[in-house]
């Protein structure tokens, strides 16, 4: 059996531009790969069966798939149509707006091809808009869908604390949300959203200061506007010291960016047993066998 590894992410920052004929919309992503790693084993099998396993509580672990509709069994056939069989070690929130099904696709290819002694390039935006930040990891600049990636320079590690909750929320929907409340509002987006240039540079000087004060995320508006209660807990982080606090991604896991280690253990003692202390960058999808 061979295992890979593959960081979940946050966006430090986000800017959704217009709705393409494919469904996807045009982003521009500050991406940044965090220590909080999936693990998926792949072997040969008579028969195909995902086992999953991992730190998150028994509902999310619950909600992953353990049929084809599994992006692991998309990956893999991405390299090879043999019988496989999958453990997944879950550490990234389930639908939290971190890439972990992502980051499983990433872990699943990179096993996948060891095991079957492929090195074919494979178009990995086919699994899905993040997948090609988590063979990358570190920190990068998404454009596109995403896709187009630019690594990034940071010149610190930035401590962050996750505060999780049970009910996910569907990426699609948050989306479809933003449009229509920007179409009420008569700010339906027309050009490609540009480079933050000042949070660039903000990452490489190591300010954390200003990349807090730089980061941003357009999908907050739509997941706010879904589940009211999410800015109870960006408020409680930000009164608990966290330089900011936004939803990740579609959410709705919320992410706070502390000064230090020892501020992100006082942040995290605010929220209890839903909160996860991590940090970043991390390295992309690699082989840990």
């Amino acid at each position: 059996m061979i295992t890979a590894s593959a960081p979940g992410k946050i966006n430090l920052y986000f800017a959704v531009g217009p709705k393409l004929d494919n469904g996807y919309h045009e982003v521009c992503s500050v991406y940044l790969a965090l220590n909080l790693r999936e693990q998926v084993s792949v072997d040969f099998a008579d028969q195909l069966s995902i086992g999953v396993t991992g730190s998150l509580s028994a509902g999310q672990l619950a909600g992953v798939p353990t049929d084809q509709t599994n992006l692991v069994v998309s990956a893999a056939r991405l390299i090879t149509d043999k019988t496989l069989r999958f453990e997944i070690d879950k550490q990234v929130p389930v639908a939290g707006g971190m890439g972990g099904g992502s980051a499983d696709a990433a872990a699943a290819l990179c096993a996948t091809g060891e095991l079957v002694g492929s090195s074919a390039k494979i178009d990995a935006v086919r699994l899905g808009a993040d997948v090609p930040f988590a063979i990358m990891g570190g920190v990068a600049l998404g454009m596109g869908v995403g896709e187009k990636l630019t690594p990034l320079e940071l010149n610190t590690e930035l401590h962050v604390v996750l505060i999780t909750t049970n009910a996910g929320l569907s990426t699609p929907m948050v989306y479809s949300h933003l449009d229509e409340l920007r179409e009420k509002d008569g700010l339906v987006a027309e050009f490609s959203p540009p480079a933050p240039t000042d949070l660039i540079d903000a990452l490489a000087a190591g300010d954390i200061a200003s990349i807090a004060r730089l980061a941003y995320n357009d999908l907050q508006r739509a997941a706010l506007s879904l589940k009211p209660e999410l800015q109870e807990t960006i408020d409680a982080a930000l009164n608990a010291g966290a330089l900011t606090a936004l939803v990740s991604g579609s959410g709705p896991t919320v992410f706070a960016i502390a000064e230090s280690a020892e501020s992100a253990e006082r942040i995290a003692k605010r929220f209890g047993s839903s909160a996860l202390i991590t940090s970043g960058p991390s390295a992309g999808a690699r082989l840990e066998n």
